[in-house]
Parts: C-alpha cells; structure tokens; sequence
C-alpha cells in the first residue's frame, strides 16, 4: 500500500496511453464495464461497419472518438453497454481494390479469372488492413468488442439478410422492372438514388454543348421550302439514340428566318418565344451602323435603315403557333447510324410532355429514351420507340455497352468511349466523342450552336467517374409504397442536429425514389430468386433450410443430380454446420430449382446492394430469426438508443437502416443519431493524399496522445458543423487544458505528501468550510448537473467545454491561486485540511466527468487521486457518475465569487495596460455600488478582491458620486434600424443625462419611454458610456461594474514591490537548485544601497516566505550566485544555501 500520492515527472500523453491502454489488457477492463452492468439496463449502441480493405484516416479517430464517449458516459451512469465491432466485406470498394491489384476489368471476370477465384481473392482483400484497424481502434481508446465481430461475408449474416428480403417479397414490396437507372461504367454496376445522392457525387463540369437542327420532313404547313426545329443538350453522345422531340403544349413557339453561324445559310428555325432571345440574340443596331460606315464610307442611303434590313435579315420572326399545333409532326432522324429493332416507323415525332420548360435551351427537348427515365417516360406514354439494337445473341441493347463505348454500328465513333473520363489518362484522345458529334453536325449543317457550358453532373461515389443513365433489367424495393411511415417514424427519431433530420434526410424521404437493389458485380451477397425463364413463377429463398429442401425437390424433378447442401443440418447452428457451404454466387448461380409447374428455376443474375448489407447489421449480427430472437423481439438489441457516424450516412447507413426497420418490422431503427460532419484540413479544404493535406492518425496520436486528439476535435467544434483540423490546436489543448489538470494535480500531491495527507481523514463538513472552498463545491455541483445534462442531450462539445473551463478558469486560476499559501503555510490546521479535500474532490470528480472524452489520462488521474484508498474503484471507467448535492448550490455565493472575478478582471486588465505588475502593491481601488445587494456581496468578497489584486483598501461609493462622472451616448448602429425616425429626440434626450440617468440604465439594462406619443425601448446595446479618468486613477467599465485604480506609487508601496519581487526571484531559484519545499535556507545578497532599505524594511514578510532563516547583505557574493535586477535600475547579485 503506498503512503504518498503518485508525484509525476513531466506530462507525456502518449506514454500515460501506452501505460493505461496494457492495465486495461491485464485488468480486462472493458469487458469487466459490461459485466457489471445489470443486463435488465441495456443502452444499444449500433457499431456502422467499415470495410477493411481501406487504411483509416484521422476522420475515424473523430468518428469513432465520438461514439466512445457516450457508451462510455452510459456505462458510468449504470447501464450495460454491448458494443459489437463489424466488418462491411462486399462491394465495389473491395472489387475495385482486388482488380487495380489483379490488373483486370470487370469484362475479364468470367473469362481471365473465374468467378470463384475472384471471390477467393475478394475475401482475402477485404480484411487486409484489419490488423491496422485493431491497432487504431486500440490507440485512440475505441472500446469496442474486436474479439466477435459481425461479418458481412459470413453466412449466418447473408441467411439473416435474405430472411428479410423474404419478408419484403411476403409483403409485396420487391419488384422486377426494366428502366433507366443510374450506371456507372466505371463500376460495372447500377446505382440506387441514395449513392447518387452521397456528399461531392455532384461535380461542376463544362461540357461540349449543342444546339441541334432536326429538319422537319415536310414543311408546307409552314410556307416554306425547309424547317428544323432545334433542341438542345448537353450530351451530345446521346443524340443518335434520338427518337422523338418534346414539346409544351401550352408554350409559344415562334418559326424564324435566321442565319446559320457555321455554314452561312439562310434557313428557318422553330423554337420557345420565351427563349428567341437568348439563342438568336439581336444585334445592336447602332454597332451595326458604325461598322457600316467604316466599310462603306461611300454609301449614300440611311445606315439606320440598312442596320435594320441587316438585323431583320438575320432574325425574322414569320409565325406564332402553341406546342399543341405541333404534335405529331415528323423530322429526319439527325444521326442515321442506326434504327430501333421494333417499330422504327413510329419514331422521330414531336410529342408534348409536361417537363419541357423555357428556363433554358430552346424550349425543344431532345428525347432519348434509353438514356433518361424522364425521356422513357414520355416516349412510351406516345408510343415512341427505343433505340435499342439487337446484338449477336438477339437481345435488344442501346447503342452505348455498359463499359461506356459505342458499339459497331456506330460507324466511325465504334469502340470509342462517350466520355473521356473512362479511359486511362495515357489514352484519353485530345476530342471527345462529344467534341466530333458536334464538328459533325456543324460541317452537315445540323448544329446550330456549339459552346462550353458549365453544369452540375454526377459521379459514381467510389469511381469518382461520371454516371450514365442507362436501361437496366433490375430489382426494385417499393419505397414509394410505404413512404409516408418512412417520414412518419422519422418524426419519433432524436437527430443531432435536428436539421439534419427535418431537413436533409426528412426531405430526402418526403422525395425518396424506389431503391434499386440490383448490382451487376460478382462479390457480394446474391439476390435469393429464383425465376423461370418465361418469368411467369419466382420463389424468394428466405433461409438454408428452405434452400436445401428446395434442392432436394430439384433432384427428384432432375434437374439437379445432387444436393450442395447436403453437409448441413437443419438446426445445427454451429460455426462448423455453417461454414460447410457458401452462399456467394460462384456457387448459388449452379443451382437450379424447379417451379410448381415442374419447370426450371434460375438464380436473378444480380447481387444484393452493399448498402443493404449493412442496413441489416442490427438483425443480422446476431443471425436473426435464426438465433437470439429474443434480443430483437424483446427490444434489448434493437432499436438502438444512439448512433452516430458521418453526414456522407445520411443517405446511405442512416437511409438504409431506417427503410428496413420501418418495412419489416415497423419501426424506427435507432432512437438518437448524431450525423457528424467533416474533418477538413486548417484552411477548410478537404484532406486528400493528392493535395498533401492528408493527416496521419497513427502519427498524430503517438505525438500528442489520444486523449488530447479527441479532446481537441470533439470541443473545438460542434460534431456536426465541419472541423478544421490543425495540429497546433491539439498542442494548445494539450498546454492549456492537460497540462493544467496535470499541474493542479502536482500541486496537490506535492503538499498532501508533505502534510501525510491520504484522505482518509474525518470530513470537514461543507458547512464549516471556509467561503472559497464552499463556492468550489457549488460551482462543481453546477458543474455534473451541466455535464450530465450535456452528455445525456447528446451535445459532447458542450460539455468539454463546460469541464474545461472549470479546470482552467475556476479550479486552477481562481481556487488554486487564491488558496495556495492554505496549503504551504501552517500547521495541519482544519482549515487546510478542508482546502486538501476539496482540491482532491474536485478532481476525482473532474477524473470521471471527463473519462469519456479522455479516457486514458482520467484514468491516470483518478488511479492516483486514489492510490492511497483501499475500497475504490480499479478504473475510472468502473465507477458512477457523480450525482449533484442540491444542497451544496449556493447561487448566491457564485453570484459573490462572479462578481470578485469580474472586479479582478478588469483591474488586471488596467495593471497590463499601465504595465504594472500585479507583485507591486498598490493603495486603493474606488467602486460604485449600485445597490444594496451590490454593496453587500462585494464586502462579502472584499478580502479576497483586495489579496488577489494587491491592493491595500477598497472604498465603496454612491453611484451618483461625484468623484467619477460617466458619459452616455446614444449607439446609432443598433438604434437606428429600430428608431430611425426619433434618432435626433433620443440623441436630444440622451445628451441631457447625467450619473443618475446613468445609473438607472445600468441598473435596468436598458430604457423605455415615450417619445413624441410613440413607445420606445432601448437596451444594453443601445447605449455607449465612458467614465472620465480621474487624476492619479486609471477607470474601466464593462457589464455594470466601474472600477477606479489608484496608480499613485509612494516609497513605502514601492519597497514592498521590490521586496515580493525579490521573493519570486528566490523561489523560483530553490526550484532550480531542486529544494524541497521544505527545506529551509539562508540568503546572501550583495549589498546595495538602493535596495538594501526596501529588503530591511520587508525582512520578516521575505524570510517568512522563502523559510529563509537570515538573509545576509555582503561585500561580494561567493559561489553560485544569481544577478538581481529588480527593475528601478539597481542590478546586485544574491545566492542562497541549504541549512542541513
């Protein structure tokens, strides 16, 4: 048992972390917090599963520093916290990641590598950062259970994930449809809305755009020989997949005579009337005029009107007609490659559709079909055909793969890629296919306008490359079906910040599209249909069993000659039973089932969205129905009370759990969700290993430790608002923050050694405490209720704030300061032995109201405070949450103390700007007191004002005293946007006030009145008083309070400045010769008449202080010695020696 508390030599975070972190190992620390905790109190905390193909950057320590904290604060206040770390192992980050590694294309699965040995090495990349996961998750003091993840690859999870897509099948909410999705050829796969709609899909991007002219295939409805009507896009890859143009049938149109640009032909041209200007501009006519007297300076007619035949020339309107009018009208088809395999006779027609809009373009929309679910949309309700072809096999396909590229019968454009971005950058050709289709239509005279315009895109979240919208054969969930309860339960959820909730996910969900589940990739979980080819029968596989059995009945109809399944065991769920099968789709796919019509069943070709994968983790981790069905059915596993994880989750785990917790079971999915923002770097840029800004998490935490990392990045900012990341705010954190807990708890220790104190003393009670220790204790009982309150409202940022500046501010420069000479002065008296236990309650309060967020170092703490204790706690992390003492709030004492803080505030900030130092004393401080109430806490506080300040006397004065007069003038900024027209009566009344008024709108905080029979109020702001400097005082006003310094220095003040300064001298030199506080010594100065009076006549105070037993003025100073300057212009030496 040790007798002295723990006295530390020197502060290193990380070294404390290294230490804390192998007791923790050696203790079982973590997993002794669960078991401790009653299992009838359960907090469920869900874990987001990262995927471990991927190294982690210094927004996971943010993240994951987060969630720590309030299983943490819930452990403390009692509750059993299970946290179950996981594994998200399917998907494109890991198929991506093992193709760049293989060198191969998604087109080179199947034929190059089969599709077992891509899985193969699918599931042997995606755990290949794991170890560096684990360590970071160790280092940064993520509790959570590593040991028993949940896996997404495993294939109790997949049993349990198809479960669930079984019961969205029972209740009608899966669906097969072929529509226009978003693509990415990049990716290989379709997209659902809510990838299409991660943080920075949408990129500004300047395209080649055209205007294109579709020439009408008879134009004598018009009077004229030739017509075109012009549309325009910004894709121009997409127009030989045109087959019709949209009209509004309520729009005006307008048929123009104009002149083509590129080839200088008159023609004439329809398009919006709204928009004739933005796309035939008129020309000025006086430009014209000037132009033509520079060119034709013989010219005897009017340029006025010649300028106008010009401009008429160019721009003629020759009719009016409405969209209607149109409809039906036939065009050539502008890029003849091609034909629709079925009913090309009903294609290249103008149809009206309800989107088309003059905003832009040319109030003619460009229709093609198998590029725009809009353009499908239209085009089928007219019966306009698709430009599908039929390929070798006969299958109707776009004219555009899915790698991206024209097929063969696009003639000159075959095998070239509709954008630039998909190819390498070694191979990328200096035009885009969008650059020749529009030099093309130029030089056919087809284009009637070709310019760069800047617009929004998308771009695949993983890719980074940009989407196509593409016709895809895919599987859908119904969400629009069941979107009203999707919002409704939404409602009941506790978001953080609320915005987030009502704002961007609330209208994500009001607006929220069906989900397309199909991915046309090979790792991942397989959808669990099987189909007849004619697709009149399906069966939904909802579990193994159903599988086996369903296998045993394809045997009998021979279709299968054996069972896969035939190793595994209904019932049996072990992980051995479990892994003697494998359900990816290497192997499901030679599965083959019979329908109850006996005819072949086949497996739906595509997998199963990643991000149902993971929405499924709160049942699928405990392999639900199928095991633990009590922990879901009983709600002590699910709904989770808390989660949090980044805002890029909004729409992809936060949407995704929410959509099938409320589908399947009816219910919310988490209760409270902290969506945190980003982690930037100090400029506010996004961190990227390409840009140089990235931060390395491993190098941060061994520099500066964990404890201060996650101090810095969950008080420096909301967790929600964006953080910009800087090195150096941790080092302040680290300095300000720690290095005051540290130094508060050295002082502590140093005299408790001292004095053999081990806490194990009788109480003082609070009662009998002096004042000061009694405001420590109120203002730390206002403290728990504040964190407590914070931590429990989910607002981390708050209470690190609230706990730092009790450190700092209150415990440390306030309480510690004024205190210091109780605990090294004097005997063992009650009175110090009542300021050692409140220091020491304090921070073993202040140990576990911060071991959330600094959990190694609270730990430290709280292990030393309590060194010297037998029936404590092992960690910090085992014990409750301090509960407030009511009766130890004393407002009225804290409205004292706030008071005196204040006062002393403002006079320091006087003493700096005279630059006198606070070690010289001064004679006087003048107060106003505007009140009774006033007058009385500021004598109730007198003594200490007068200590903390140095200063001898403090008189109190009437505020209408004459000795300060204030001045008060009217604020125009703030008051003129609310009284602008009575400005000049409130100056006029302002302007006759004198120390009374003053005094009356200090008291009250503000004036009202009536002026000229109109109601004025006027507040705080709204006025600006000054007090008049008084001669040989300094004068400052702030909030209410005026304080005047007398600066007056006479001898007697000045010796007693020189002689304290003489004692920091001395004491700040026993450090350096490494004394102990004990030791006594004696003094040897070298004599100096300028100085030797002022150290005479303070003899005893610098004895007393420095436990100097003489103090000796010699001729010269031998030995180690010390120059003495102590700022009058006298320079002297001293030296001091221990008494033995």
């Amino acid at each position: 048992m040790l007798t002295n508390f723990p006295e530390n030599n020197g502060l290193d975070l990380a070294k404390i972390a290294d230490e804390v972190q192998k007791k923790w190992e050696k203790e079982n620390t973590f997993e002794i917090s669960i078991s401790s905790r009653p299992k009838e109190n359960p907090f469920v905390f869900f874990e987001g599963p990262p995927s471990a193909n991927g190294l982690p950057g210094i927004h996971h320590v943010m993240a994951r520093a987060l969630k720590d904290l309030f299983c943490r604060y819930k452990t403390l206040k009692g509750y059993r916290v299970n946290r179950k770390a996981g594994w998200d192992t399917h998907g494109l980050p890991v198929e991506l990641g093992v193709e760049k590694e293989l060198g191969i294309t998604k087109e080179d699965i199947g034929k190059k590598i089969s599709i077992e040995q891509y899985n193969i090495a699918c599931r042997k990349a995606v755990m290949k950062y794991t170890n560096v996961w684990n360590d970071l998750t160790k280092k940064m003091g993520y509790w959570v259970d590593m040991d028993n993840p949940y896996v997404t690859y495993e294939n109790k999870y997949i049993e349990s994930v198809w479960w669930l897509i079984g019961e969205l099948h029972r209740k009608n909410l899966l669906y097969k449809g072929y529509t226009v999705q978003p693509f990415s050829p990049a990716a290989g796969t379709g997209l659902s809305s809510h990838e299409l709609n991660q943080p920075g899909t949408y990129k500004e991007v300047k395209d080649t755009t055209v205007v294109a002219q579709f020439k009408l295939t008879d134009a004598s409805k018009f009077n004229v020989d030739s017509a075109y009507f012009l549309a325009w896009t910004t894709t121009p890859w997409t127009l030989p997949s045109n087959t019709a143009l949209a009209v509004g049938k309520n729009i005006d149109y307008v048929l123009v005579k104009t002149i083509n640009q590129y080839s200088g032909k008159t023609i004439h041209v329809i398009l919006a009337k709204n928009l004739l200007d933005k796309v035939i501009p008129l020309e000025n006519e006086s430009k014209i005029v000037k132009q033509l007297k520079k060119e034709l300076p013989s010219f005897k007619g009017d340029y006025t009107i010649k300028a106008k035949e010009i401009i008429n020339s160019r721009r003629e309107t020759i009719m009016e007609f409405k969209g209607a009018e149109l409809l039906g009208l036939r065009y050539e088809q502008l890029l003849p490659y091609a034909l629709p395999h079925e009913n090309a006779d009903k294609a290249f027609r103008i149809i009206t559709a309800d989107f088309v809009t003059t905003e832009d373009g040319t109030g003619i929309v460009h229709i093609a079909p198998t590029f725009g679910q809009d353009d499908a949309q239209a085009a089928k309700e007219h019966g306009i055909p698709p430009m599908l072809v039929l390929d070798k096999n006969q299958n109707a396909v776009p004219l555009v793969d899915q790698q991206g590229k024209f097929r063969p019968e696009m003639g000159e454009f075959s095998g070239k890629y509709v954008k630039n971005h998909y190819y390498s950058s070694e191979k990328a050709p200096e035009k885009s296919v969008d650059v020749e289709i529009a030099i093309k239509l130029k030089a056919e005279n087809k284009a009637f306008k070709v310019e760069k315009y800047e617009h929004s895109y998308p771009h695949c979240w993983r890719t980074d490359k940009p989407v196509l919208y593409y016709p895809l054969d895919s599987w859908f969930v119904n969400v629009s079906k069941v979107k009203k309860r999707l919002v409704s339960l939404n409602n009941e959820i506790n978001w953080k910040p609320k915005s987030t909730g009502s704002g961007r996910f609330g209208n994500w969900l009001e607006n929220a599209n069906d989900w397309n589940l199909s991915r046309s990739r090979f790792w991942g979980i397989p959808i669990p249909i099987w189909r007849t080819e004619d697709g009149t029968e399906e069966l939904c596989v909802s579990s193994v069993e159903q599988l086996k059995k369903e296998c045993e009945k394809a045997i009998t109809a021979g279709l299968m000659s054996e069972n896969p399944l035939n190793d595994f065991k209904v019932g049996d769920m072990s992980e051995k039973n479990y892994n003697c099968f494998d359900l990816h789709k290497n192997y499901v796919d030679k599965i083959v089932l019979v329908s109850s019509l006996g005819k072949p069943m086949y497996r739906e070709k595509d997998l199963i969205d990643v991000w149902f994968d993971s929405g499924s983790m709160p049942y699928a981790q405990w392999h639900y129905p199928f095991e633990n069905k009590a922990l879901i059915d009983d709600g002590s596993c699910f709904p989770a009370d808390f989660i949090a994880e980044g805002v890029d989750q909004t729409r992809g785990w936060f949407y995704t759990l929410h959509a099938i917790s409320s589908m399947v079971f009816d219910s919310v999915a988490y209760k409270n969700v902290i969506s945190n923002g980003l982690v930037l770097d100090k400029n506010g840029q996004k961190m990227s290993k390409r840009l140089g800004n990235a931060v390395d998490p491993f190098e941060t935490l061994t520099k500066y430790g964990p404890d201060a990392t996650r101090w810095y990045m969950l008080t420096n900012a909301q967790p929600w608002d964006n953080l910009k990341f800087d090195l150096d705010g941790i080092s302040e954190v680290q300095r300000k923050f720690f290095g005051t807990l540290y130094n508060t708890y050295g002082f502590l220790a140093l005299y408790a050694n001292v004095d053999k104190f081990n806490g194990a003393e009788t109480k003082v009670p609070v009662e009998k405490r002096t004042e000061i220790d009694r405001w420590i204790i109120s203002k730390l009982n206002s403290l728990i209720q504040s964190v407590d309150k914070a931590y429990k409202d989910f607002e981390p940022t708050k209470a690190g704030r609230l706990i730092q500046l009790f450190v700092i501010d209150e415990l440390s420069n306030w309480y510690v300061r004024l205190c210091r000479r109780r605990f090294w002065k004097g005997e063992f008296s009650d009175d110090k032995l009542a300021a050692y236990q409140t220091l020491h309650e304090c921070l073993l309060s202040i140990s576990i109201l911060a071991s959330p967020i600094a959990p190694f170092y609270c730990d430290k703490l709280y292990g030393d405070l309590t060194a010297l204790f037998s029936n404590n706690e092992s960690s910090v992390h085992l014990c409750s949450f301090p509960t407030e003492n009511l009766n130890y709030i004393d407002v009225d004492l804290e409205e004292k103390m706030s008071l005196a803080q204040r006062i002393c505030s403002l006079v320091l900030g006087l003493r700096k700007k005279e630059k006198i130092k606070v070690r010289q004393p001064l004679q006087k401080l003048i107060i106003p007191a505007e009140n009774p109430t006033f007058e009385k806490r500021i004598l109730a506080v007198k003594s200490l004002i007068l200590s903390e300040l140095n200063i001898k006397e403090l008189e109190l004065i009437p505020t209408d005293s004459t000795f300060l007069k204030k001045k008060i003038k009217p604020n125009f900024k703030t008051i003129g946007p609310k009284h602008g027209k009575h400005m000049k009566q409130i100056s006029s009344l302002i302007s006759n006030w004198g120390n009374k008024e003053i005094g009356v709108v200090e008291k009250n905080k503000g004036w009202s009145g009536s002026i000229n029979d109109t109601s004025i109020e006027l507040n705080e702001e709204d006025f600006i008083i000054e007090t008049a400097d008084v001669p040989g005082f300094l004068v400052a006003n702030e909030g209410g309070i005026t304080v005047a310094l007398d600066i007056e220095i006479s001898n007697e003040l000045a010796e007693e400045g020189f002689a304290r300064e003489f004692v920091n001298r001395i004491q700040n030199y026993r450090k350096e010769l490494g004394l102990n506080v004990t030791d006594k010594i004696n003094i040897y100065i070298k004599s100096n008449e300028e100085i030797n009076q002022a150290l005479n006549n303070n003899l005893n105070y610098i004895c007393s202080e420095t436990l100097a037993k003489s103090l000796d003025f010699v001729e010269e100073v031998s030995g180690s010695s010390v120059e003495l300057d102590l700022g009058n212009g006298a320079i002297t030496k001293f030296s001091i020696t221990k008494i033995n």
